[in-house]
Parts: structure tokens; sequence; C-alpha cells
């Protein structure tokens, strides 16, 4: 749907309009919105999402988690939360999973019947589930709110990029050219809706033996960084293949929290320490712009 017909259908609906307007109220609480996708599957991107939010939690933010892969909800099992209840409040409204006290999250998988239970939803259900998830669910105040999107350009990227219009994107990438070709169409995703991109992750970007200490280059490396290069998008970190991100993500405990002082989760504070300045900056750049803008009326 394009944006002129989606304003079109608001027009005609009052409850949409209604749903809109009270968006953008809890929307106005968030500080900043982070998309994190991908142009391919299996390039780790919920991975990067779930430690992203966790590093970010740790800097003492006050980060929501919201999983918009309908399909393929994975955060609740990564985070070692799958029994998580939403919190119902004696207001009668609802609050996201607590993950920890800086940290909470959203899923379709906690409404589900089952956790095996397939969604099999078209696109305008799942647009709906993805409004629903911030109309319904009071986030509160935050800092941040990252979305871990599937992979692709399709409708859940879409009903971000119109509801959320000041939402940022972290693209995140392998090495090898396959996984490249993918991600600039997630670029050119962005710029056709007007999407900040704060950077680009290189994830599985080499591995360090653990028996003879040497760096083994598995997927290749350096191939996203190039990508950042020459098409002048900030270059967020590599993150190294590592085995125990497998095993710590399979029992819940992703591996900032599990191996705070190993080589990855170095990898991942300095992805965070980008992002977080990456961000700040635009929040400045922005608040510069709309005061120039009132100096001018």
């Amino acid at each position: 749907m394009s944006q002129e017909n989606s304003e079109k259908k608001k027009q005609s609906n009052p409850v949409l309009s209604e749903q809109d307007k009270k968006i953008k109220e809890k929307l106005s609480q968030i500080e900043h919105k982070i998309m994190v996708m991908s142009g391919k599957g299996g390039v780790g991107k919920s991975t990067v999402s779930i430690n992203l939010a966790i590093g970010l939690s740790l800097q003492n933010f006050y980060v929501g988690l919201l999983d918009i892969d309908i399909h393929g909800p994975n955060v609740p099992k990564m985070l070692g939360v799958e029994k998580g209840e939403l919190q119902r409040r004696p207001d009668g409204t609802v609050g996201p999973v607590y993950y920890s006290p800086n940290l909470k999250f959203m899923s379709v998988e906690p409404l589900l019947p089952d956790k095996d239970s397939a969604v099999m939803w078209r696109g305008p259900m799942k647009m709906s589930a993805i409004r629903q998830f911030i109309y319904d669910i009071e986030w509160g105040k935050l800092d941040y709110l990252v979305m871990d999107a599937p992979p692709g350009t399709g409708d859940e990227q879409m009903t971000i990029a119109q509801i959320i219009p000041d939402a940022y994107a972290v693209v995140v990438t392998t090495p090898q050219e396959v996984a490249l070709l993918d991600v600039r169409k997630s670029i050119n995703f962005c710029k056709k809706v007007g999407m900040p991109i704060i950077g680009i992750v290189e994830n599985m970007s080499g591995m360090i033996c653990p028996h003879c200490g040497k760096a083994i280059d598995v997927f290749k490396r350096g191939g996203g960084e190039r990508l950042s290069e020459e098409l002048g998008i900030p270059f967020l970190g590599k993150i190294p293949v590592d085995p125990r991100i497998v095993t710590t993500g399979d029992a819940g405990k992703p591996i900032m929290a599990m191996y705070p002082n190993s080589h990855t989760a170095e990898a991942f504070e300095k992805v965070v320490q980008n992002v977080i300045n990456v961000t700040q900056t635009m929040a400045l750049r922005k608040k510069e712009d709309e005061e120039t803008a009132k100096k001018e009326e």
C-alpha cells in the first residue's frame, strides 16, 4: 500500500485515525527507535538485535526489544524467557515481558496457544499485529526501542516505516558477496522510505581458532566494512564467529550477559557504543534543525 493510499484509508476510518493518534503519543515517550534489518536470512540479525538491546541496557539505558518477526519469533527463546508473561496492570493495561529491570520485550510468541504454533497470517494481519504491539502495549518511557525485523523488505518493514517515521535502521550482513548483494536492497529500501541508517554491522567476520589462536576467515572478512565505505554509511563494527553464540542463544543466555569479558562481547560493546554515539549525534542535529526552523518562522 502506498503512503498516499494509506493516508486516505486512515481518513475514512475513524478507528485507525484514533489508533494513529494513540500510537504517536506512545512513541513520543521513546527517544530512539531502531529497526535491525538484513537483506537475507541466516546472517545473525536476531543475535545482533538481542545483544544490542542487552548492551544498551547495561549502559543504564531503559530499553524495549520488539520482535516483529511474526512467523519466526526467536527473541523469547534466545532471552531464556519463553514462559514470560505480559504484565497485566490494575488499570487494565498490558505491559511487555521483563528480562531485566532495564530491558523489556514483546513478541507474538506469548500470545500463541503453543510455542510450535504456525502463524499463518497474510500481510494485513501482520501489519495489524505490529500496530497493536505499540498501540496496546504500555512500553512507558524508553531511551531505545530495538526492533528485530524478519529478513527482506516486506510488510513488516513497510509497517514500521509508516507508523514510526523517525525510526533508524541498523543493517546486518555477513562478509561474503552473496549477502552484500541483498544488503544493498535493504539500504535502497531505507533510502526510498526516508529511514536514516545508523550503520552496518558485519557479523560472522572471521573466527579466532580456539586451538591455535590464528584468525580464520570462515565467511571472508571485511565485506561489510568495504560496503559502508563505498556507500558513505557508518560502519558499526565486526562480530566474529564464536561457537558460544550458538550455545548461549540456544540456552537463552546471550553472550553479552554470559561472557562479558570475551572477545565477542567486546566486539558487541564497540557496536553498542557506536550506536550510542551515532544516535546521540542524530538527536543533537535534529534538535539544532528544529531550533533553526523556529528562529526562521
